[in-house]
């Protein structure tokens, strides 16, 4: 899956500082379906702010931590919730063709 339809990069607003290093960009995978496991799709679609906590350290490159995902600033969450909502979409709901 390195095609740009299932990868997605993320530029956060707020950086996340994780020692020394600073976290500015984020790479988001699509999921698989054994990464979804405990999850409600409903949730992930509609940005549940607990789904988005689960799901996104098991897509995200660096790995985001749950702590690091809760502390998130609300516009970076809701960047990386629409991302992710993305990748859940088929290609005729987004307007691709196969």
């Amino acid at each position: 899956m390195t095609n740009k339809a299932n990868t997605e990069e993320i530029t956060l607003d707020s950086p996340i500082q994780r020692g020394e290093k600073t976290i500015e960009k984020i790479f988001l995978r699509k999921p698989s379906s054994g990464e979804l496991r405990g999850l409600a799709l409903s949730d992930v679609l509609h940005l549940q702010v607990d789904a988005l906590v689960k799901l996104t350290p098991r897509l995200s490159s660096p790995a985001l931590t749950e702590p690091e995902m809760r502390n998130l600033d609300p516009a970076d969450l809701v960047q990386i919730g629409g991302a992710i909502a993305g990748f859940l979409l088929t290609k005729r709901a987004k307007g691709e063709t196969a």
